[in-house]
């Protein structure tokens, strides 16, 4: 890897890279929580249709997931400090759009669902291109993986604790729509800073995928091929789609039936939310902290025990405020170790040429059973209840969580810097895929 970055050995001028991309995190993360709670506001003050906000919702949610699928191989092939800067300068217009147009009188509503599908599918490529910038950055800063991306992740929880609140206060003040411009603020500063501070770097591209004029869907194909060959990986992507759908279930559905059944109160379900979001920052700098001396498989599990079968049995329970707030302040500490640690895996074991469309798809996977985690809540809500409901779903939770003590392929989360399952050099085909363990991070 070759930098252009024009500094010297200065620790300050090493550490300013990692910096300012854990910054960009945060300030993306602030933008974009702000831009969920305005957008729909805006919607709902503009038209008053419940209808119409659940479209523009929904709109967002596709563009995210066709740009996970999508951009990497665009990634891949660009500078990505430049698809970084123009992912970020991309959404910043398509927010300030929104607003614009309105006041224009400009603005019916497939022409907002347009701008909303667009900033939805500008995340994409924005965070893979952190991402892929962010081994550069730990390796000229000298920090391990761990640390590194448990500093990225508490800024991103940093972000998207502050963004809510934020954007609440701004509407109140100056109004859902002035609350955009703001937002878009947010997003041209995260462009600024990633430009200014973070180098640019050259990846080379893997044995199998070196003709430069190669095919945008030969490029994708690769990066799937290069994500089947990773049997960890292939074990990580199913443990991501079923607990992000059970995530979406207990988000999506569960939390607001507890909330309006059971606490009967918008404020303390407010500080639900809030409780998770500091439990999984304390999370995030808990595994940057001490993450390189964990043992991947344990912390994983144990994390998720947390996330999933503790919180679910706690609501079930139905206990006074103060314990539930507690406890899943407790769970949200698994979710901010999870986060960093998922990510240092992948950072060890995916080709840094590949990265893109491997994270990609990575995402992408996560993001594509979150729907059918929501829809089967509301099915058995209506039809068992909401305590049989949550305790179905801890239950579900924990038989996926305890899968890495069973299978053995789990055991190379614990085999640090290498995949184990990778074949030998000489039985590999001349120019044929290297495996995904071929190239590791150094920590």
């Amino acid at each position: 890897m070759t930098s252009s970055y024009p500094g010297g050995s200065a620790s300050s001028h090493r550490r300013t890279p990692l910096g300012a991309l854990v910054a960009a995190s945060g300030i993306s993360s602030l933008g974009m929580a702000a831009t969920l709670v305005a957008v729909p506001w805006f919607v709902l003050h503009s038209t008053g249709s419940g209808t119409r906000t659940g479209l523009v919702a929904t709109a967002e949610v596709l563009g995210l997931l066709c740009s996970a699928v999508l951009a990497g191989p665009v990634v891949d092939r660009w500078s990505v400090r430049a698809a970084s800067v123009g992912a970020d300068l991309l959404t910043a217009a398509a927010i300030g759009l929104i607003p614009l147009l309105h006041a224009w009188g400009a603005l019916p509503l497939p022409v907002l669902i347009a701008l909303v599908f667009l900033v939805g599918a500008a995340r994409g490529p924005s965070d893979t291109s952190k991402q892929l910038l962010l081994p550069g950055a730990m390796e000229r800063a000298g920090v391990t993986a761990e640390r590194a991306t448990g500093a990225v992740e508490g800024a991103r929880r940093i972000g998207m604790m502050a963004g809510a609140p934020l954007a609440g206060l701004l509407i109140s003040t100056v109004g859902p729509v002035r609350t955009l411009f703001a937002d878009l603020a947010a997003m041209a500063l995260c462009a600024l800073v990633v430009a200014a501070l973070v180098p640019a770097t050259d990846r080379p591209r893997p044995a199998g995928d070196r003709q430069p004029s190669g095919s945008y869907t030969r490029e994708l194909r690769f990066g799937i091929s290069q994500l089947r060959r990773d049997r960890l990986l292939g074990a990580m992507v199913g443990v991501l789609m079923l607990t992000n759908a059970l995530d979406g279930a207990l988000n999506g559905v569960l939390y607001p039936a507890y909330g309006t059944q059971v606490l009967r109160s918008s404020a303390l379900f407010g500080a639900m939310v809030t409780a998770m979001g500091a439990g999984a920052l304390l999370g995030a700098a808990l595994y940057g902290w001490a993450g390189h001396r964990m043992p991947r498989r344990a912390a994983f599990v144990g994390a998720f025990v947390l996330v999933g079968a503790v919180r679910c049995a706690a609501l079930a329970a139905e206990p006074r405020a103060t314990v539930l707030l507690a406890v899943l302040a407790l769970s949200g500490i698994g979710s901010g170790i999870v986060g960093p640690l998922m990510m240092s895996v992948a950072y060890e074991r995916v080709p840094e040429a590949v990265r893109g469309r491997v994270f990609g798809l990575l995402v992408a996977a996560a993001l594509a059973a979150t729907p059918l985690g929501m829809l089967g809540a509301g099915l058995a809500l209506d039809a068992a209840g909401l305590v049989p409901a949550l305790l179905g779903t801890g239950a579900v939770y924990l038989a996926v969580t305890l899968a890495p003590l069973v299978l053995p392929v789990w055991r190379e989360l614990d085999s640090r810097g290498q995949a184990e399952h990778a074949e030998p050099p000489a039985r590999r085909e001349q120019g044929s895929p290297a495996p995904v363990g071929a190239a590791v991070v150094t920590e």
